[in-house]
């Protein structure tokens, strides 16, 4: 993920080096054949590739949109993540009493949320932040963050039992994991749903097909500067396909991915030091990594 913002767009350049190494090399072939060795058939017509970049270019932008949405509406619903969880710290405290057993297993909730979303193995801090008998069941279940509500809602009821709390009360705490389980539909919505094959993988072999094509229409017009221009214009469609093909999948292990380690870091730090317990460290910001 990037958690700088200055390393963005240094990231996305470093990623365009190997198909702009290989665009360059193929217009300076195209020039030296036609240049040289005066291949008459590269002297193509510019309207159709105008016309082509045009359309491109249009169909780049609605894609690169459709991927922002989906990576938007991720980060929205983390957000919705993190409230509920400090919610629930603050009013498992003030309503029910205290419970630091039930802060510490709603700190380890978006760690298992995030392993889930990415499809990794579950994080190491999980087992401190659960007693064994949670752990066991959580992970024996096929939707662990799901589960992990399940057995918080039993938790909640059985103080609320014990504690004598009002109905009304325990309903207001009830609400703040429904809240949860609805913003882990929606990103699982997102993780299940990928982009359809018409904006996913279309954009990427046309952007490729104007690419080889682009020299043999400005060759005639451009002479021994077409790796220049060609290569400028090519690397500007590859980046924009570079963009939205990044944004499409906001959960998987990529410097664009949401920043799923800070955020339940955060969450784990708002819900544990006012117990006056030390949370783990904040990950470290690196270039072009995944914490």
């Amino acid at each position: 993920m990037i958690i700088k913002r200055r390393y963005g767009f240094s990231i996305l350049f470093k990623e365009i080096i190997p198909p702009l190494v290989i665009l360059t090399g193929w217009d300076c072939v195209v020039v030296i054949l036609f240049q040289i060795f005066h291949q008459e058939w590269m002297e193509q017509p510019a309207l159709p590739f105008s016309l082509m970049g045009s359309a491109l270019a249009i169909f780049l932008g609605i894609r690169n949109n459709a991927a922002y949405a989906r990576w938007w509406e991720g980060r929205t619903l983390w957000g919705s993540v993190t409230n509920n969880c400090r919610s629930f710290g603050r009013e498992v405290d003030s309503l029910l009493g205290g419970a630091p057993d039930l802060a510490r297993a709603m700190a380890a909730y978006p760690y298992i949320l995030k392993s889930s979303l990415s499809n990794n193995e579950p994080d190491a801090v999980i087992r401190t932040l659960l007693d064994e008998d949670t752990y066991n069941f959580v992970f024996s279940c096929g939707n662990p963050a799901n589960a992990l509500l399940y057995k918080l809602g039993q938790s909640v009821r059985h103080l609320v039992i014990e504690r004598n709390v009002d109905g009304a009360v325990h309903g207001t705490v009830d609400r703040i994991l429904s809240d949860l389980a609805n913003a882990q539909g929606g990103l699982e919505r997102i993780r299940n749903t990928p982009l359809p094959i018409q904006y996913s993988m279309l954009p990427n072999i046309v952007t490729h097909l104007f690419c080889i094509l682009l020299p043999l229409s400005a060759v005639q017009t451009l002479g021994w500067i077409t790796p220049l221009g060609s290569s400028i214009i090519g690397v500007l469609f590859q980046m924009l396909d570079r963009s939205g093909r990044n944004l499409q999948e906001p959960f998987r292990d990529s410097p664009h991915a949401l920043p799923m380690l800070t955020i339940s870091r955060t969450i784990e730090r708002d819900l544990l030091q006012p117990l006056g317990q030390k949370p783990h460290p904040m990950p470290t910001p690196q270039f072009g990594r995944v914490p």
